[in-house]
């Protein structure tokens, strides 16, 4: 077993993609990773630390949120290859330094920010090679490319946020937007009472016996019990085959991006994936296997082209769309902003 085992390094058992690779192409130097980990860390330390600490998130924070990226990408990145919908580390980076550390809302968001993100660029990193991996592009060309889109992409999107919010009026105020405006941040507002939640008023006064929700924690035992069922299932009945369909992970992080996605998001995802991978699949499968991850691709290309050109075309010069119930701001609901707590008085809304 053990020669059958080392043998794989010689190739005899490796896939036909990377027997190609390793032929013709060489690999990627480890000391190229290493070389970007510490230049990237040394600029974080910097940034965190910097700046009369305007970011308030210690160097020992780095660390920790560093190792969370670190810990989680491998069974992160087997949920995702398995299901191309992996779960995000944000509410648990969220809980995580909110205990630790409360009272620190910058502290919280750079948190999130350095795990949640950190984790899920590896993925995409290690979903772009694994693309460059089937059309037979070299690694290194591969890491060459990445590392410059990484910079062009960063210092484009800097500029642009930079640009939108000391040229447009009233940016991310709907208050004071007028009707229809497309600039209302809605992402932006996530992470704005995100970090009012979890990093100034914290979990230990939310999730705990001092807060009024501490019957949530209960919800992190039924999502570690959740596939159990499911795999009991597909035991006790093998004969159906599509209980092994039923996974409970896609299905609970599926609304993650509820926050601030509309409506027609979620319809436009829902209604692509199935088509393709129902349909198309069942029907054109061998069209399918060859071009599926050339049409991923080009799908996420296409909407980000379309954006920058509907914005220089048309938004640029208010003209918008048409207003429809999907892409409406609120959540049609006029209640939503009145306050819960007994016996405050507000305008139009009821007290409780």
């Amino acid at each position: 077993m053990w020669k059958r085992t080392t043998a794989t390094d010689k190739d005899e058992f490796g896939d036909v993609h990377t027997r190609l690779m390793k032929k013709n192409y060489k690999a990627i130097p480890q000391w190229w990773f290493h070389a970007v980990l510490i230049l990237t860390l040394v600029l974080s330390f910097y940034a965190c630390e910097g700046f009369d600490k305007q970011i308030q998130l210690p160097w020992w924070g780095l660390l920790l949120a560093c190792g969370m990226a670190l810990f989680f990408t491998l069974p992160f990145g087997v949920i995702k290859a398995t299901t191309n919908k992996g779960p995000g580390l944000n509410v648990m980076s969220e809980l995580v330094i909110g205990y630790i550390y409360p009272g620190k809302p910058l502290a919280n968001l750079t948190f999130k920010i350095y795990s949640t993100i950190s984790m899920s660029q590896a993925l995409r990193f290690l979903s772009d090679f694994k693309l460059g991996h089937y059309m037979k592009v070299p690694p290194k060309s591969m890491f060459i490319a990445q590392l410059a889109g990484t910079i062009v992409a960063s210092t484009v999107h800097f500029g642009t946020a930079w640009w939108l919010l000391t040229s447009i009026e009233n940016i991310c105020n709907t208050a004071l937007l007028p009707e229809g405006s497309q600039w209302t941040c809605p992402g932006l507002d996530v992470f704005y009472n995100i970090s009012i939640i979890w990093g100034v008023v914290g979990p230990l006064r939310m999730f705990t016996k001092h807060g009024i929700y501490p019957q949530m924690n209960w919800f992190f035992l039924i999502g570690l019990l959740a596939p159990v069922p499911v795999w009991l299932l597909s035991r006790k009945y093998p004969e159906k085959k599509w209980i092994k369909f039923i996974h409970m992970p896609m299905i609970l992080g599926g609304p993650l991006s509820m926050p601030s996605a509309k409506a027609v998001h979620y319809m436009s995802w829902g209604a692509v994936g199935i088509f393709f991978n129902c349909y198309i699949y069942r029907k054109f499968k061998q069209w399918w296997a060859r071009h599926t991850y050339i049409l991923s691709a080009a799908l996420d290309a296409g909407v980000a082209f379309m954006g920058v050109f509907l914005f220089f075309a048309l938004q640029s010069l208010d003209i918008n769309g048409p207003e429809w119930w999907g892409l409406e701001n609120s959540d049609h609901c006029p209640l939503a902003n009145c306050p819960i707590a007994p016996g405050i008085k507000v305008k139009g809304c009821p007290v409780l």
